[in-house]
């Protein structure tokens, strides 16, 4: 014991004369060792906002923004951490999420918006997420990690289906979504029934939307088994804050509010599933009717959408294609901006036009970079990879696609690559220009009956019932009762 303490202290003294040293756990109350100062935790959140930001951009609806704004200002000031400069953001993506960032950046998908049934089912979700920051979950993973591969974002908790956005986004946003660890998560669980309930909801809501995520997860076939993943199974979750919940009200009699009504008008009309301003794939052919291009994508290809870039890789993951803008203002200009940032190494630097417009075409390898303090490795056919690059010039702006492999296959994927590159086209379809958005749309049940037949009295196709009995939070021989709100899918 004598020896522990002895080490304990000694490790405390040098992590103080480092950073932030042995500090006091806001929410524990416990001593920890942490590396991460709370400004510093600030000034990761202030870093890492523009990124969320250009990745995946903000939703545009006054009404939710202000909601989540108002909602989430209550419960800091009730939270742990109340001095930190808290910010709350809806950003425009239909995945089923949200997250934290260090210094009180908190996020909500329009998807995990879309999801939520009432007020109390976010307020607990609220409350998980600021519970990440208040109880310093990133600074504990850094140290967790010995200032190893630290990530500026954390708390990407609630969706498996994230993880392939994370990959996605990983060269621009630097490892942005850092996952936390179970035992992080279940803290987070229980501070959210805690916040929630002080700011006057009912957290049993919160168990209840655990038990859709539960659907979602196995409606994509992306359930992950307890053992296997940092983030407990969502049932599990849903049993243990159901029991959480159930034990804070029994200890503090009071009416907790549930508020459904309110909120499904508050979500009327939000945006449901992918925006096709965005761009979407259709017959496969990617079309972005705002920028008013196309160009094809191959058959069995498996593909991913962001509003920074479009990428699609081959199934056997031994090529992929990256389509995203250029920098510069010249397509000279962008062939060296390419060039540089990519480490290419250029075999070939040809001018030429697509479909009318001026473009540039390089072949080249990436050169294989040294470890810090090592020499470059040497250029092997493993460990070098080749690059076809298409730079086109178009409506105002130079789009880069770039086609990449091992260089063994290069020669393989060149024709595949070109093809693509060589498909991209302006887009004049007024039914691609015009396409609409699908979105939530609250009706009023007319009659007694289960959801099924509410459903399909407000016209919805047969092949999309389950669908919205997960999107209700109900199953389809639920009852309902003339009056009563639904969610519904519509234009």
């Amino acid at each position: 014991m004598k020896i522990k303490f002895q080490i304990y202290l000694l490790c405390c003294l040098f992590t103080t004369s480092m950073l932030a040293g042995c500090s006091r756990n806001p929410v524990t109350g416990k001593k920890e060792l942490v590396f991460m100062s709370q400004e510093k935790e600030i000034a990761l959140g202030a870093e890492s906002h523009p990124s969320v930001v250009a990745t995946m951009g903000l939703y545009d609806d006054k009404k939710v923004q202000s909601f989540i704004s108002e909602k989430g200002m209550a419960m800091a000031k009730i939270s742990h951490r109340p001095d930190l400069p808290y910010q709350f953001f809806v950003v425009d993506s239909p995945v089923v999420n949200a997250f934290a960032v260090p210094g009180g950046y908190v996020y909500f998908t329009r998807g995990i918006m879309a999801h939520f049934n009432n007020e109390a089912e976010f307020a607990g979700v609220l409350g998980h997420e600021i519970g990440h920051v208040t109880a310093r979950h990133s600074a504990r993973q850094q140290t967790t990690q010995i200032l190893g591969q630290v990530g500026l974002m954390a708390g990407m908790v609630l969706s498996p289906q994230i993880r392939s956005m994370g990959d996605q986004a990983a060269q621009s946003l630097q490892l942005l979504f850092l996952s936390y660890s179970r035992d992080h998560e279940t803290e987070s669980d229980k501070i959210g029934v805690d916040y929630s309930s002080k700011i006057g909801y009912d957290a049993r809501e919160m168990a209840d939307f655990f038990g859709t995520l539960k659907k979602l997860s196995g409606k994509s076939g992306q359930a992950i088994p307890t053992f296997q993943s940092t983030h407990p199974d969502p049932g599990d979750r849903m049993k243990k804050v159901g029991e959480l919940a159930v034990a804070y009200q029994q200890k503090n009699p009071a009416e907790y509010a549930v508020n459904r009504d309110q909120y499904l008008k508050r979500i009327d009309g939000i945006i449901y599933g992918e925006d096709p301003k965005q761009g979407f794939v259709e017959k496969n052919v990617f079309y972005h009717p705002e920028l008013k291009f196309q160009f094809p994508v191959p058959k069995d290809w498996q593909y991913e959408n962001s509003p920074i870039q479009f990428q699609m890789a081959a199934k056997d993951g031994k090529s992929m294609m990256l389509f995203t803008m250029a920098e510069g203002k010249t397509l000279d200009e962008a062939a060296a901006a390419v060039i540089k940032n990519y480490s290419l190494q250029v075999s070939e630097n040809n001018k030429t036009t697509i479909n009318g417009n001026p473009a540039i075409v390089l072949i080249s390898k990436q050169v294989p970079q040294a470890q810090e303090g090592q020499k470059a490795p040497a250029q092997t056919a493993e460990n070098t990879t080749q690059v076809a690059s298409w730079l086109i010039q178009y409506g105002g702006n130079i789009y880069a696609i770039h086609g990449v492999s091992p260089v063994a296959t290069f020669s393989g994927n060149l024709g595949q690559f070109r093809s693509v590159a060589e498909g991209f086209r302006a887009v004049n379809d007024p039914a691609i220009l015009n396409r609409q958005p699908e979105r939530i749309r609250i009706k009023s049940v007319q009659r007694n009956a289960t959801l099924r037949d509410a459903l399909k009295d407000n016209g919805q196709a047969d092949n999309r019932l389950d669908e919205l009995a997960i999107i209700n939070g109900m199953e389809l021989n639920a009852s309902v009762t003339k009056g009563m709100l639904i969610k519904t899918i519509g234009k």
